[in-house]
């Protein structure tokens, strides 16, 4: 009865915390202390694989607490199969036996049941021959059905937990989704909260543009193989699974596959969710683990709602971006307008000043514009405007900005350029509107130029503006059709 009497109180001790770590530790230190057993685990069985996996252990020889059981293997398989405890006195006489600890005589494996249903083993090994009689058996066996019940009432507690985290993390994400309109911040800040929610190793977002996935942004503690900005064709697999069925997919053990499949180098496993919004697939949102099998525990529909609201703030996101966008272009020629330029101009000032690299502005107008209008109408002088638009854009670089600066006057910011270079590409942009034909207009169109250059003509937005608009001012004066370059006062002041 004194025995009964102390395990009673064991039991007490294991069912008086929900962490499931803690519980296990405390079922493995009464075993072991109680009986005293040199090797003592518990194992818990994967309904999906009817594997037993070792979930915590004490005493076992190094490396060997990876192990993974069928069902059908060691003494531990066995109680499994059995629904009852199996005891070997002499584990060298046993074929089923399976060293954990090369000091193990002798091994008891007792399931643990809940109701009818084994959730897992309890494995008591010994370094004495016959350690285990009907009694300690008895002893142990009572045991082992509290230990389930504790062992059931953490992971029901474990469980809770981790829903209130997701619950708390799509209030967290739908919150700073509705808050941010700019889609670069957005998905940084949604990668991040996810990684930190759900406690995974890595997670990525990739948005579908021309036909592939692009990686828009990632967070975690993985190694990427590819590139920002890198590119996963969506007509193979598994892309091309999850967005023509819209379903979400779970990878157990990406082990073998090539870096660029897994996206991340330690990436062993992955759950991937479509991005759906209004029956269109804008992307995936992936969560990647550096440990085999990890999404099984994992409730698909918490990660399937965080995708639900990905999209629709992608979504969200892409129409503000198309309502900035429109309203930076000019609605007569396409290009950019003047809020446009003044947004830009500050910027590339800032950038020059930082980097140490070169600016030039360049303000240009149609000569005689509006004799143009008035000889030929409105309608012919818009298609003026529309065809040097462009011209200028395209015969500029990708990096340099061109914006309709108002009525027939344009500005060119050139990057990385110094004010010589910027005269030849002024001369260009001159001679090629001198050269070309506009339909309906029987003569020549002619633009005249000036340009100035930072720092050397301006160090502010107004310096640098005024400074051109000197250079084009100078250009009228001399006869139109021509490109020059600014006196400014500050170019004069260098000079004296």
């Amino acid at each position: 009865m004194q025995k009964v009497a102390v395990l009673y109180d064991a039991g007490q001790a294991v069912l008086s915390t929900f962490d499931l770590d803690e519980v296990l530790q405390r079922i493995l230190g009464i075993a072991r202390d109680f009986f005293h057993l040199q090797n003592v685990a518990i194992l818990l069985l994967d309904a999906d694989t009817r594997q037993l996996c070792v979930r915590s252990q004490i005493g076992w020889d190094p490396g060997e607490e990876k192990i993974r059981l069928d069902c059908n293997h060691g003494i531990s398989g066995a109680s499994v199969l059995k629904k009852q405890p199996v005891y070997v006195p002499d584990v060298s006489k046993d074929s089923r036996y399976v060293c954990s600890a090369r000091s193990t005589r002798s091994e008891l494996a007792i399931p643990l049941m809940l109701r009818d249903k084994v959730v897992g083993v309890l494995d008591c090994q010994s370094d004495q021959l016959h350690y285990f009689d009907h009694e300690t058996i008895d002893l142990l066996t009572l045991f082992s059905t509290q230990a389930s019940i504790a062992l059931q009432n953490a992971q029901l507690y474990s469980a809770e937990r981790q829903r209130a985290r997701q619950l708390e993390a799509i209030n967290k994400i739908a919150q700073q989704s509705t808050a941010v309109m700019d889609l670069e911040d957005l998905l940084a800040r949604v990668c991040a909260l996810i990684q930190q929610a759900f406690q995974v190793s890595h997670v990525s977002l990739c948005l579908r543009e021309e036909g592939d996935l692009v990686v828009r942004s990632h967070a975690g503690t993985l190694t990427p193989c590819l590139p920002p900005g890198g590119r996963l064709p969506v007509n193979c697999e598994p892309w091309s699974g999850i967005t023509a069925t819209g379903t979400t997919l779970i990878e157990k053990d990406l082990s073998s596959k090539p870096n660029t499949f897994k996206l991340f180098a330690e990436t062993l496993s992955r759950m991937s969710i479509p991005m759906i919004s209004f029956g269109q697939t804008l992307g995936v949102l992936s969560l990647h683990s550096a440990q085999l099998d990890t999404f099984r525990d994992y409730d698909p529909q918490a990660l399937e709602a965080v995708a639900d609201i990905c999209a629709s703030s992608i979504q969200n996101a892409h129409y503000v971006e198309r309502i900035r966008q429109l309203s930076y272009l000019d609605g007569l020629t396409g290009i950019f307008n003047r809020r446009f330029f003044e947004m830009r101009i500050s910027e590339e000032m800032e950038r020059a000043r930082r980097c140490g690299t070169g600016l030039a502005l360049v303000m240009t107008d149609i000569d005689q514009f509006k004799k143009l209008n008035d000889e030929f109408g409105h309608l012919l002088g818009d298609e003026v405007l529309r065809q040097v638009s462009s011209v200028f854009h395209q015969q500029l670089r990708k990096i340099d900005v061109v914006c309709r600066y108002g009525g027939e006057e344009f500005a060119i910011l050139l990057t990385n350029t110094n004010a010589q270079h910027a005269i030849g590409v002024a001369e260009k942009l001159r001679r090629l509107i001198q050269a070309w034909q506009f339909p309906g207009v029987p003569r020549t169109v002619t633009i005249s130029a000036g340009v100035a250059a930072f720092p050397e003509h301006g160090t502010t937005r107004d310096e640098l503006v005024h400074a051109a608009d000197m250079g084009l001012y100078a250009a009228k004066q001399a006869g139109r059709n021509r490109v020059c370059l600014t006196m400014s006062t500050r170019a004069a002041a260098n000079r004296s």
